[in-house]
């Protein structure tokens, strides 16, 4: 019908064993905004490449905006602004070469004045798109999406790794720049999201768990968390296996992690400036802030990955500089990124890392065992690490930086794409360490995981801004949780 802008009836696509969706049956009406949610590997990339005809189904029928996209994808594609995953700019061209670039390739004229004013790149116009920050990268890659003021606009994960403020600002963008009869599909593994949106989509291992209007499944993010967890065949915590029998190195030090006026200049650019914190045992310790703010840049520092312009880290009283390969041996360090072997399976990985960190004979046999059973890796054992799927790989990642039972754990956004239930097991993994006395420091983008911090510290240009227990900081700053405390800190650090 000619007010459908999406028409899928019984879609089925695999990737040889792999099933990336099943049975989709789905309608999406014109003019109308849809959040797509799901964690990584739930299928949202393949639907969206399905409806842009980037990939082909196996069976079922899919009409987008009245054409078949395995017969019509030059139609298509005209009327459509498709947005990747992935930075899909060219990085070696300035912000406005890529603006013109894709205006040729659309075949459209264009007031790139408007585009950058609405964007705030106008002032960036002549800068590598590869120097951007990443919501920059991620503004400019909406501007060419929006080129020739699309029927359909279909954004893959526009908001992936970025800051509540810049997540907030990117939907407030998008709505400003689309008129009135632009109908809107956007995915993000963030729940919350779908608030923004006249209806959400919720997939879960290729299927649709629910489909309708986000305030049927609650007023607010603890209920409809809630439900999705429910839709997804519920979460039962259970003892963490990882924190039984787990030997924390006796000590006595007050400050288990510590940094004394850290920073870190990049020419004339700081990075970091006057960072300092003390983290005791079993701390678990927030680093939040928005991106570019220094967080990662910190965590680099303190795991003796790069050297601190000024200032010193300590990790168990150990000089990261002075003595790097000590302090790092009493150190898990779990990155941003997928930071392993891609090309060793999952056995080689562990094996690896267990041989790095000093064990080796029985013992070494024994953790990599361990941490096969309790992460449920066994049936990934001799699979390419690359080929994981992303909670499997964050498993790994986790499983990798406790072999050896260190004091202290670097959790860089460990949650960062998986979904919600993932996230939960993640985190009652992190608690139960804590408690034995493991000192924990972690970053998040996801607010409502900041209550389980103990400490916080929120960074901003590289400055801490505020440092509390969460619950002071949201009462210090007069909201109702650490979401809104987070934006509306950031926000005056930024007027200031």
């Amino acid at each position: 019908m000619a007010d459908n802008c999406i028409e899928i009836e019984n879609l089925y696509k695999s990737f040889g064993k792999i099933k990336a969706l099943s049975d989709i049956n789905l309608i999406l009406k014109r003019g109308k905004t849809v959040a797509l949610i799901g964690a990584d590997g739930s299928g949202k990339t393949t639907l969206l490449r399905l409806l842009v005809g980037l990939l082909y189904p196996d069976s079922g029928k899919i009409l987008t905006l009245n054409f078949n996209p395995s017969k019509d994808k030059a139609s298509i594609l005209k009327n459509t602004g498709y947005m990747p995953q992935k930075f899909g700019l060219y990085e070696d061209l300035t912000v406005i070469e890529n603006l013109k670039l894709y205006s040729k390739l659309k075949n459209t004229d264009n007031n790139f004045d408007i585009l950058l004013e609405f964007t705030g790149l106008k002032s960036f116009q002549n800068r590598l798109a590869g120097n951007l920050s990443g919501g920059m990268k991620q503004k400019l890659g909406l501007a060419c999406a929006l080129l020739s003021e699309p029927e359909l606009l279909v954004l893959d994960e526009p908001s992936v790794g970025v800051d509540p403020l810049s997540r907030m600002e990117l939907l407030k963008l998008v709505k400003k720049m689309i008129n009135k009869n632009t109908s809107v599909i956007w995915s993000s593994s963030y729940l919350d999201e779908a608030y923004s949106f006249d209806s959400c989509v919720i997939l879960d291992k290729g299927k649709i768990i629910y489909k309708g209007l986000t305030k049927d499944l609650g007023n607010n993010y603890e209920d409809f968390e809630e439900k999705v967890i429910k839709l997804m065949g519920g979460f039962i915590e259970t003892p963490s296996l990882i924190a039984k029998n787990y030997n924390v190195a006796e000590h006595n030090k007050e400050c288990v992690v510590l940094a004394e006026k850290l920073s870190k200049k990049f020419g004339d650019f700081t990075a970091v400036k006057d960072n300092s914190f003390c983290i005791k045992k079993g701390e678990i310790f927030g680093l939040l802030g928005p991106n570019g703010a220094g967080k990662s840049t910190t965590f680099q520092m303190m795991c003796a990955l790069t050297k601190p312009t000024s200032g010193n880290g300590y990790i168990m009283g150990i000089d990261v500089v002075e003595n790097p390969a000590k302090a790092r041996s009493y150190l898990g360090y779990m990155a941003q990124k997928f930071s392993l072997y891609s090309r060793l399976t999952v056995y080689d990985n562990l094996n690896f890392f267990a041989g790095a960190y000093g064990l080796f004979g029985k013992n070494k046999k024994e953790k990599i065992k361990r941490m096969l059973d309790i992460f449920e890796l066994n049936e990934y054992k001799n699979t390419i690490s690359s080929l994981l799927p992303l909670g499997f790989k964050q498993r790994l990642s986790l499983s990798c930086a406790l072999i050896h039972e260190p004091p202290v754990l670097f959790l860089d956004e460990p949650t960062s794409g998986v979904d919600v239930i993932q996230r939960k097991e993640f985190w009652t993994h992190i608690k139960a360490l804590s408690n034995i006395g493991v000192s924990i420091l972690v970053t998040t983008h996801f607010m409502e995981e900041a209550r389980f911090c103990d400490n916080i510290s929120l960074f901003y240009g590289g400055e801490i801004i505020a440092a509390d227990k969460p619950s002071e900081i949201v009462k210090n700053s007069g909201t109702k949780n650490m979401q809104e405390a987070f934006i509306k800190l950031i926000k005056k650090a930024r007027n200031e």
